[in-house]
C-alpha cells in the first residue's frame, strides 16, 4: 500500500511543476488556493480511491469532509500554498491513510527539494527510502519550528509569549511556513521542538506518523493526544522530556490569557 501511495503522490507532484497557476483568495491574503492545489487534490482523490474503494476523504480544498468510513484519506494537496505561490521550496503534498481514526500510513513530499518522507505504523520512518530518527539534543540546544497564528491573529500575543519564553530557554527559532515539512524536519533531526496554535487535520495527520515512527512525540496544547480527523493546536518534540517543558511553557502562558 505505501509504495502505491508514494507512486501516486510523486505523479501528483508533476502538476505542481508549473508557473502558470491561478491564485484565489479564500479568506483574504492569508488564506489562498491555487489552481495547482485543486489539480493535485483531484488527481489524488481519483487515484487513491482506486486503492481502497469505498474509502472516505478529508481534504483541504472543495469542502471534502467524508470521514464516516473504516478508511479515510486525509489530504493537503499543497501544504504551504503561500510558499508555493512565491517560489519557496518548503511546500509539500501531504497524504495520510487513517483506519478508524488512526493514521496507519503517511507520505509527505516536498517536490522542490525532492524530499519524500514516508511511514507505516510500526515500521519506522524514512526520507527518500532511508531510515530517519529524531535528534538527541536537550532543550537548551533545541531549535523550534513555529509560527504566529496567521488565521487567528487575535491570538498573536499569546503565540508570541509562548515563542519568546521558549526562545529564552532553547537554542533558536525557525519559521518555514508549512506545518507538515516542519514536523518532518523534526523527525529527521533538523529541529527538536514545534509549536502551532491551531492546525487543520490535513496539516499534521501524515507528518504526525512520520514523527512518531521516527521516535518523536506530540500532543495538543493541553498535553492530550491528537486526532488526525480534527483541528488542534500542536506541540511536538524529539523526546518526552522536551515535550513536557514545552507543554509547561504553553500552559503557563495560556493560563494568563483573559
Amino acid at each position: 500500500m505505501l509504495s502505491s501511495i508514494i507512486r501516486i503522490v510523486r505523479e501528483a507532484a508533476t502538476l505542481m511543476a508549473t508557473d502558470s497557476f491561478d491564485i484565489t483568495q479564500k479568506e483574504g491574503y492569508a488564506n489562498i488556493v491555487t489552481s495547482s492545489d485543486l489539480a493535485v487534490q483531484q488527481f489524488l482523490c481519483l487515484h487513491l480511491s482506486t486503492l481502497l474503494p469505498g474509502s472516505g476523504f478529508l481534504c483541504e480544498e472543495e469542502d471534502m469532509q467524508d470521514t464516516a468510513h473504516e478508511y479515510t484519506w486525509v489530504i493537503d494537496p499543497i501544504d504551504g500554498t503561500a510558499n508555493y505561490s512565491r517560489g519557496i521550496r518548503e511546500c509539500a503534498i501531504s497524504v495520510a491513510l487513517c483506519r478508524y481514526g488512526e493514521v496507519i500510513a503517511a507520505v509527505v513530499y516536498l517536490p522542490r527539494a525532492d524530499e519524500l518522507f514516508s511511514a507505516e505504523r510500526g515500521k519506522g520512518a524514512f526520507l527518500n527510502g532511508q531510515p530517519i530518527g529524531v535528534s538527541k539534543r536537550p532543550f537548551a540546544d533545541a531549535v523550534m519550528c513555529t509560527a504566529l497564528a496567521v488565521y487567528h491573529k487575535e491570538q498573536a500575543q499569546l503565540c508570541a509569549d509562548i515563542i519568546v519564553e521558549t526562545f529564552r530557554r532553547c537554542n533558536d527559532i525557525r519559521r518555514f511556513g508549512a506545518a507538515a515539512p516542519e514536523l518532518c524536519f523534526l523527525a529527521m533531526g533538523r529541529c527538536e521542538l514545534y509549536f502551532e496554535y491551531l492546525l487543520s487535520p490535513w496539516d499534521f495527520a501524515a507528518a504526525s506518523l512520520v514523527l512518531t515512527e521516527a521516535g518523536g512525540v506530540l500532543c495538543d496544547l493541553h498535553g492530550k493526544p491528537l486526532s488526525p480527523l480534527k483541528p488542534s493546536g500542536v506541540l511536538a518534540a524529539n523526546n518526552s522530556k522536551n515535550l513536557s517543558v514545552l507543554a509547561e511553557i504553553a500552559e503557563s502562558k495560556m493560563s494568563l490569557c483573559p
